[in-house]
């Protein structure tokens, strides 16, 4: 059974840089079992209802702007797969998951970012998935839940976000890592660890620095967790598997569900 995971996506520069990061997810990709098909929620496709991909053949979508003009050239054209969203409303529908398909959206960069990296060939099926992040963290997992089984057939549920992601308080030019930063990753470290639902359910009251780590009009980058962790609900068991930060707080976070 494939495990689910949580990967950050950072800054779009992602795409087009080689440093510690983006080497680990290349090994990471060459590592896993190849998985039949991706199942793929993006912190920057937000909905008020969930949304399930069929899609033939995704455009890609450059969701940024500012950026290196080579950015705007890169292309994804990753394909659906019709039967594995099929699965998917299914189990929605079993699991009393309201749900719309959509068959026109492309990739956005939280998408495309991370499965260049992993796949570059874009030769795996990918169906995407949107987050809501007025939804409550239990609701969340329970999405992710409702999907758990399909992993028992070599897909790989991927949540794609940060779990330090502040806009607003990153710092360009500094390769320094903020304490309150790490503070907050230590706390969400621990309390994945030891699979702690209340706790991380209640993050935005318990968890130090939480206002600046998730401020809130940023919780879209750090819902996707919920999503992940809910694939994996079956085994409980969480790995980090790599931690570092760019811009003096922007987490590079990937942990391993199941």
């Amino acid at each position: 059974m494939l495990p689910s995971f949580f990967i950050a996506h950072g800054a779009p520069l992602l795409a087009v840089e080689n440093n510690e990061y983006t080497q680990f997810l290349n090994q990471l990709g060459q590592t896993l079992p190849r998985p039949k098909a991706i199942i793929l929620f993006s912190a920057h496709w937000e909905s008020s209802t969930q949304k399930v991909s069929d899609v033939d053949t995704y455009d890609t979508i450059y969701d940024f702007g500012g950026f290196d003009p080579e950015l705007y050239r890169i292309k994804y054209s990753a394909q659906g797969d019709q039967q594995i969203s099929n699965e998917i409303k299914d189990l929605f529908t079993k699991n009393g998951v309201s749900f719309d398909v959509d068959t026109k959206r492309g990739l956005d960069h939280g998408a495309w970012v991370v499965l260049r990296l992993l796949y570059p060939n874009a030769d795996i099926p990918v169906i995407s998935m949107s987050v809501n992040q007025n939804l409550k963290p239990e609701e969340q997992y329970k999405i992710g839940k409702s999907l758990s089984a399909l992993r028992a057939n070599d897909i790989l549920i991927i949540a794609s976000g940060g779990t330090v992601h502040n806009l607003r308080a990153v710092k360009w030019a500094d390769n320094g890592v903020d304490q309150w930063a790490l503070e907050f990753d230590d706390w969400l470290a621990h309390h994945l660890n030891n699979w702690d639902l209340d706790s991380l359910f209640q993050y935005d009251s318990l968890a130090p620095n939480a206002e600046y780590a998730v401020p809130r009009y940023g919780k879209e980058h750090f819902i996707p967790i919920f999503y992940a962790m809910g694939a994996a609900d079956d085994s409980q068991k969480a790995k980090l598997l790599h931690r570092s930060y760019r811009y003096g707080n922007l987490s590079h976070s990937v942990w391993q569900f199941g």
